[in-house]
């Protein structure tokens, strides 16, 4: 408790005097009538509370410095936990485990998945269908999206890698598999085909996210039209509202 007391710095000079050679010893010691005490008190006390400043000082700085990585970390840049969370999430969506859900599945999906994997709720419906357009993922007979194309899809749009105007699309999948298949040749074998799709399952002919989420798009901008809200008997909307409120999460009816 002694040693605890100088620790934090109290009255410890005081202490220090108190144990050099020649002060009197406590009357209930065995040498009650002699002196106690040592120089050697001069060099313990001293060097005992510069470790324990030095201590309890880097201890502060790292507390602060530990709080200062936490409050300033980009939430932007994708880690581990956050493919954790869309494995979690999707298996609320598939809990068969065929790795497939339904694209509207996946649109409802990726709005209650937070940044930056998903879009969170507060994504307006118009950028979460551009984010769609970009990706582009195909689909398969029964209109479902396959978990690992979807999953580097969204890795791919977050960090840009290889994501270019629409017109040079096809140049930068070929790019991006060629480097798929340099830097895993033994997976890429296996692997490609999901991560990457190729063009024969994109182009004329085959339904992709893309090609969907255009129409919807197409269709809401249609709708804030002037002729749009004849048509649909809606009022027309004043400049500068909100285009949001009047949009609404696809379902497998709103299908073009």
């Amino acid at each position: 408790m002694l040693l605890f007391r100088c620790a934090t710095g109290e009255a410890w000079p005081n202490i220090m005097l108190a144990c050099l050679k020649g002060r009197p010893c406590d009357e209930e010691a065995e040498k009650g009538d002699e002196t106690c005490g040592s120089t050697l008190a001069y060099a313990y006390f001293v060097s005992f509370i510069f470790f324990c400043s030095f201590l309890m000082l880097n201890l502060f700085v790292a507390v602060i410095m530990d709080n200062f990585d936490y409050l300033t970390r980009d939430s932007s840049i994708l880690g581990a936990h956050h493919l954790d969370e869309f494995v979690r999430i999707w298996a609320e969506y598939d809990p068969n485990a065929t790795g497939k859900i339904h694209y509207t599945e996946m649109y409802d999906m990726l709005k209650n998945m937070d940044p930056p994997l998903g879009f969170g709720n507060k994504c307006p419906n118009r950028l979460a269908y551009k984010k769609l357009i970009r990706m582009n993922m195909p689909l398969d007979d029964e209109m479902r999206v396959q978990f690992t194309t979807t999953l580097f899809a969204l890795i791919r749009e977050n960090l840009s890698i290889k994501m270019r105007s629409a017109e040079e699309m096809d140049q930068a999948d070929s790019e991006l598999r060629e480097t798929i298949t340099n830097i895993w040749p033994l997976q890429a074998k296996k692997m490609l085909d999901l991560l990457v799709p190729p063009n024969d399952q994109l182009n004329k002919g085959k339904l992709t996210v893309g090609k969907i989420y255009a129409g919807f798009l197409i269709f809401e901008s249609w709708r804030n039209t002037r002729f749009g809200q004849i048509d649909s008997g809606m009022p027309r909307k004043k400049r500068g509202e909100d285009d949001d409120d009047q949009m609404h999460s696809p379902t497998a009816d709103d299908e073009p």
